[in-house]
């Protein structure tokens, strides 16, 4: 007699789902590996968990809910047991009136649709989810909310944060985890006076999400505090710590910043990148032609680089990517940070401490006499600073470090306002990088569109030629962008540029040598990218500035039209 699985299988063939060959593939394994062979197709990617729920909805004459596409509000697990949704995989997913839509695994159970009608006091209407998909999101409500079989106020009430398995600890673990998954940088916990509100910032756009309710605020500062190693007695003051958080067999560091608010403490956590996440300048959005650039430069034996942008714009990752490349036995490679945000393997790291004196140019002498090869000063943020680094540049190192500039232009005039005479700089400096980071049209559900008239005389281009945007799915949760990408600025110390600065030439005469000596616009870059549907031009023209003596036939949409993967790729 055939069981409802048989049925699914057989609506599967019939549908073209499977073939014939993967069916007696995966019944054999199924035998071997005593699970069902519908669990087997599935395993082995020959169908989908989605397909398959589909398909049960199908049989079932009943609608199919696909999670990841609504917004569901977790307070609705104060109307079920946690008992009862977990035994029954169930999970009331919305309320119009006296009717309660149900998420269900099995949705032709009559007898748990009976259960669910007595438990929820209305008329219940029953649909079918993934049964995956459903278990998630009864976990991720019931940790956040409360577990419905004691309530909220009993649940937040407990004091004990030390078993892992209260609803507190959930509920952060929760946050960590969910954050990670979503390719968040960081997680923002803040109090306001009748809601607590939880949100990401995800490719540099902070996204609200459903979160625990106010009344769990206090213990969730205070886990936060106990994992950071922090003062759990004071809330008064502003407090920076550490952890460590393993997610999927591996750890991730996360940087604590704890500030009191007219609400009640305000929390945001950094999700540091490890270095299983550096990977090459390609896959950061170098051109082929940036690539040599930087590359030569940092394979030089001694003299600076210097990347520059605004906090935010990808700095720390480019230098990564260079000290990886960098990383091999035969180099004493040192780094000075505030704080250190990448561990590298044989990379010798060291945290500025202000408090004791460790400072960036207290710690940059030190290092000096442990015999460095490569040394990365985090940021020169001063006189004292910049003259050591210029000065280790000269005497045989490769010093890497940033500047807060607008350009690379800029950052030479930096150096001189910091008190580095010309003719140092242009012994030292062997090229600048200035960059930006745009978020980049997500692949899935890319679609051409017309930019918008001002947007297009930007930047001198026309909005009837071929540009793309992300229209939004779920893969970019409606964003529209999946990831971000650098647009960059190369200036290299040329012959013509190491004259005006030696005559003591302003930004905008460097800037001017620069692009005579072949230095584009990081503008350009931008639009470069924009019309390989990589980006847009709203996203270019929202970070990149282009400046008023750019001469028209600067532009590159003619050359690069001729020329579509003239930027190479970048996965």
């Amino acid at each position: 007699m055939l069981d409802h699985n048989d049925f699914v299988v057989s609506a599967l063939l019939e549908e073209s789902l499977i073939t014939d060959a993967a069916l007696a593939e995966a019944s054999l394994k199924a035998a071997e590996s005593h699970v069902g062979v519908l669990q087997e197709l599935i395993n082995n990617g020959k169908v989908s968990a989605r397909q398959v729920a589909m398909v049960r909805a199908g049989i079932a004459e009943c609608p199919y809910v696909d999670l990841a596409q609504f917004d569901i509000d977790i307070s609705n697990a104060s109307r079920l047991p946690r008992s009862l949704a977990d035994r029954l995989t169930a999970f009331p997913l919305f309320v119009l009136g006296k009717v309660v839509t149900v998420g269900m695994a099995d949705p032709l159970d009559l007898k748990a649709v009976d259960q669910l009608r007595t438990a929820l006091r209305a008329e219940v209407e029953p649909v079918l989810c993934e049964p995956e998909a459903l278990r998630q999101l009864i976990s991720r409500s019931y940790s956040l909310h409360a577990d419905g079989d004691r309530g909220p106020a009993a649940e937040y009430r407990s004091a004990e944060l030390t078993t892992g398995q209260e609803p507190i600890v959930a509920a952060v673990n929760h946050m960590l985890a969910q954050a990670i998954e979503s390719r968040a940088s960081d997680i923002h916990i803040g109090p306001d006076e009748r809601e607590l509100i939880l949100r990401y910032r995800v490719d540099g756009t902070l996204q609200r999400k459903q979160g625990p309710p106010l009344s769990a605020h206090a213990g969730i500062v205070q886990r936060i505090k106990v994992m950071a190693s922090l003062d759990l007695t004071q809330s008064r003051r502003p407090q920076d710590g550490k952890f460590r958080f393993a997610h999927q067999g591996r750890q991730v560091d996360i940087r604590v910043s704890i500030i009191p608010t007219v609400c009640g403490e305000n929390v945001v956590m950094r999700i540091l990148a490890g270095s299983a996440n550096i990977k090459g300048f390609a896959e950061l959005g170098f051109a082929p032609e940036q690539t040599d650039a930087f590359q030569n430069a940092v394979a030089h034996p001694h003299g600076m680089v210097l990347v520059t942008g605004p906090t935010g714009s990808g700095k720390t990752t480019t230098l990564y990517t260079a000290l990886n490349r960098l990383n091999t036995p035969d180099r004493n490679i040192m780094t000075i940070e505030d704080p250190v945000e990448i561990r590298l393997p044989m990379v010798r790291q060291v945290q500025v401490n202000p408090e004791i004196g460790m400072t960036f140019a207290g710690a940059l002498r030190s290092i000096l006499r442990q015999d460095p090869n490569v040394v990365l000063v985090g940021e020169i943020r001063d006189q004292e600073t910049a003259k050591i680094a210029i000065q280790a540049a000269m005497t045989g190192h490769l010093v890497l470090s940033t500047l807060h500039t607008n350009d690379a232009p800029g950052a030479v005039a930096r150096l001189v306002d910091f008190g580095c005479p010309p003719f140092a700089i242009n012994t030292s400096l062997l090229l600048v990088l200035a960059q930006r980071l745009v978020k980049r049209n997500c692949p899935d559900c890319q679609e051409a569109y017309s930019p918008a008239g001002p947007i297009a005389a930007r930047f001198s281009v026309s909005a009837s030629d071929r540009w793309v945007h992300g229209a939004g799915c779920t893969k970019c949760s409606g964003q529209g962008a999946r990831g971000r990408i650098g647009i960059f600025e190369v200036l290299r110390m040329t012959a013509e540029v190491q004259r005006v600065v030696g005559a003591g030439g302003s930004t905008n005469a460097i800037r001017e040598a620069a692009r005579r000596s072949g230095m584009r616009p990081m503008w350009q870059d931008g639009v470069d990218k924009a019309r390989l549907g990589w980006t847009t031009l709203e996203e270019v023209a929202r970070v990149a500035a282009v400046e008023e003596d750019d001469a028209p036939d600067t532009h590159p949409a003619a050359a690069l039209s001729d020329n579509p993967n003239a930027l190479g790729r970048a996965t």
